[in-house]
């Protein structure tokens, strides 16, 4: 079977003859034009890349240690800035929260300035005031602000007893979280006489002394030749002092030679 042809022969065709006014030369910058702007569309848009030598994309480092941030970056040919610390509740001290130019899309020449800044840990926390105010609340209020409280601390004030004097360190002081912040208590005004015990027993000194509203405290035992054993022969405070209730009273008891 035969196949007709639709087509006439190759040296029978009519080719257009080229455009009036349109050199070879033009032609070609035309042609040049075309393939800058595909080079262009396929680094800038599809494929982004750095066009010349000597550019570089910066490296992303927010999230390292700052040690390891400007490493990263002067091997990439990078100026690092320290651009200071700002507080931040998650990241820990030291940390790279910030980056400018930012990792990942700029491309800057070499030696090109990189600003970091890092993190001081969490915001600090002020030392609430509670003073005045009863142990058991004061504690708690330093606790809601964050902080941790030791146990507290009493002294002889003119005070009701149980009532916040002051607290170390002292109120309105920047503290980091959880840091701890002893309560300083008032144990009442030293208004009770500390009876004379030398010469009693341990036990009757030990009763005489709760029987004022006071406490019994360390009891040291000494050899001394002049004294029965098992007699006090010294206190502190001594006799006649001032103490407030709950005051510590500590003894000397005489032991065999």
């Amino acid at each position: 079977m035969r196949v007709r042809r639709h087509l006439p022969p190759l040296h029978v065709w009519h080719w257009p003859r080229p455009v009036a006014g349109v050199s070879a030369r033009r032609f070609g910058l035309y042609l040049a034009a075309a393939a800058l702007a595909g080079y262009l569309t396929a680094f800038l848009i599809l494929f982004p890349a750095p066009l010349f030598g000597g550019h570089d994309v910066v490296p992303r480092v927010v999230g390292l240690p700052l040690g390891d941030a400007t490493r990263s970056l002067q091997k990439a040919g990078l100026v690092v800035q320290d651009g200071g610390s700002e507080p931040d509740p998650s990241a820990p001290a030291g940390t790279v929260i910030w980056q400018d130019p930012p990792g990942g899309v700029a491309r800057v020449p070499r030696g090109l300035p990189v600003t970091l800044v890092s993190s001081g840990g969490p915001p600090k926390i002020p030392v609430p005031d509670v003073t005045g105010l009863d142990v058991s609340l004061a504690g708690r209020l330093v606790g809601a602000a964050g902080l941790a409280v030791t146990p507290a601390e009493s002294v002889e004030a003119a005070f009701p007893p149980g009532i916040t004097m002051l607290t170390r360190p002292a109120a309105g002081t920047l503290l980091a979280p959880g840091a701890a912040v002893t309560v300083v208590v008032s144990r009442g005004a030293p208004t009770i006489p500390v009876p004379d015990v030398v010469g009693m027993s341990q036990t009757d000194a030990r009763t005489r002394i709760e029987l004022e509203g006071l406490a019994l405290g360390t009891v040291t035992r000494r050899r001394t030749p002049a004294a029965n054993p098992g007699t006090v022969v010294a206190q502190e405070p001594g006799a006649g002092t001032l103490a407030a209730p709950g005051t510590v009273v500590d003894l000397v008891v005489a032991r065999s030679p």
